[in-house]
């Protein structure tokens, strides 16, 4: 019988190259994202090109009566979740705290904090009655350090660091494991959406150097919940071998 994995932001990036993982190595996936049309795609070619079985919710993680909803929509045996992935998240501008935007502030918490919240509160009662399950948060570099410009995205992956610390000392007496994984440069939508769209500087960001690309974080993911049940994989940095701090990263002219 295949285990149960939950991943949010599936759309794209890492959620999908995790989808695609779990997929070819015996999980039956719920995928979550706001992108309906992208999530049919995904399920309709990873049930054509793997034995899983796939369940999709379109909703967004903000939402705290979407989540809700989408979520009862499940089926018990769709409930029985063996891991969540709080993958879910974005970085949207680069400005100083003294001209940032409100909006992206709100985006970037609602998002990255309260939508993590929403989708752990629902999931993780059902671990605890199970005595068992692994919740995967996905954090970054960000959530190690801070750097210019990057003040409010940095605060929520400080946050989302001290949630896996503290969720782990709730959880941990019921045989739930948590942990956190924070990877450095990784070329994905990711710098599209902080640039809102300008793909010469999102581009930028990557030239000169070999950066992470979302399968290496999938195979890390794969890694991590495929430990045996003595071993909980805590807390994961994972970088370019040119990246060496948030902001020191090795190019070649």
């Amino acid at each position: 019988m295949n285990r149960i994995a939950l991943i949010t932001g599936a759309t794209s990036g890492i959620g999908e190259a995790t989808a695609e993982i779990l997929a070819q190595n015996n999980f039956d996936l719920i995928l979550t994202g706001r992108r309906k049309d992208r999530l049919t795609e995904l399920q309709a070619r990873l049930q054509k090109d793997t034995s899983c079985e796939v369940v999709i919710l379109a909703f967004d993680v903000r939402d705290k009566a979407a989540t809700e909803s989408a979520f009862s929509s499940l089926s018990a045996k769709w409930k029985a979740i063996d891991v969540l992935i709080n993958n879910a998240g974005l970085a949207v501008g680069m400005e100083t705290i003294d001209e940032g935007v409100v909006d992206d502030w709100e985006r970037m918490i609602d998002t990255n904090i309260k939508g993590l919240l929403y989708i752990t509160r629902l999931v993780s009662p059902l671990m605890v009655q199970r005595k068992s399950g692994h919740i995967i948060n996905l954090s970054s570099i960000a959530g190690k350090e801070a750097y210019a410009m990057g003040n409010v995205y940095c605060a929520t992956k400080h946050a989302v660091q001290g949630l896996t610390q503290g969720m782990r000392i709730d959880l941990v007496k019921h045989g739930i494991k948590v942990s956190s994984l924070a990877p450095g440069a990784v070329e994905t939508e990711f710098s599209m959406v902080r640039f809102k769209g300008d793909k010469s500087k999102a581009d930028g960001v990557y030239k000169g150097f070999v950066p992470l690309y979302a399968n290496d974080i999938a195979e890390t993911i794969l890694f991590m919940v495929t430990r045996p049940a003595h071993v909980n994989i805590d807390d994961v940095l994972i970088m370019p071998t040119s990246q060496a701090f948030s902001r020191i990263i090795h190019k070649e002219e």
